[in-house]
């Protein structure tokens, strides 16, 4: 078995174990169902934050209007998205967390990206950049650097290429958010789509850019 396949092995392996995890069952109120989407090939990697109850009931990743929004902003259509050869997706809780008593999701349950991210990252050797989406995912991969805020943080989104692109949540509320701050559109978006290009044209040797 050569390296690719070997680690392409390991990789299998360390996914069974992923959808045998039943650390925090207790504390998930529709039950561990881990929702995520990779192989050893993608250079692409987007790291949300838990799924949601349609991302639940389907187990597939970023199947809702907010996937639908990310898309967009990514100018990459289904196929690609869902294309795991190319795109690797792992949020920061692989199971829906639940809701919280205020009203809005709960987040992620915080055993599971110190648990498995490190050894699912170790099997990704090809991924260039990596889309850390929304608040979570920015405070566990850029600790001190991120400032206090998402936005503070997706302003500064030069400071952290080549490897990582900060973005906010793409939910309904990112609407409003989106008008406040012009430079998102103006700016990072543009980036955003440059960079996703470059990444997945390099990957798959065609051009990568679907409808929206």
């Amino acid at each position: 078995m050569n390296d690719i396949g070997e680690r392409e092995f390991r990789l299998r392996e360390q996914l069974v174990q992923v959808r045998a995890c039943r650390r925090c069952e207790g504390a998930l109120p529709l039950g561990p169902r881990p929702v995520l989407s990779l192989t050893g090939t993608a250079r692409l990697l987007i790291i949300g934050q838990a799924p949601g109850t349609r991302v639940h009931e389907t187990g597939v990743p970023w199947n809702d209007r907010s996937g639908d929004r990310l898309r967009s902003w990514m100018d990459v259509d289904r196929a690609v998205f869902y294309d795991p050869s190319r795109i690797a997706i792992m949020p920061m809780g692989f199971c829906y967390p639940g809701r919280l008593d205020r009203g809005g999701d709960a987040p992620p349950r915080p055993e599971c990206a110190p648990t498995w991210h490190a050894p699912l990252r170790a099997l990704l050797p090809e991924v260039r950049l990596t889309l850390l989406v929304g608040g979570h995912a920015q405070r566990f991969y850029l600790r001190s650097l991120a400032p206090s805020t998402v936005t503070a943080t997706c302003a500064r989104w030069r400071d952290f290429l080549p490897a990582y692109l900060p973005l906010p949540h793409p939910s309904w509320r990112t609407t409003a958010w989106q008008r406040r701050h012009p430079w998102f559109d103006a700016d990072l978006l543009p980036a955003l789509q440059r960079h996703v290009k470059v990444v997945l044209c390099h990957s798959s040797g065609r051009n990568a850019i679907g409808g929206r």
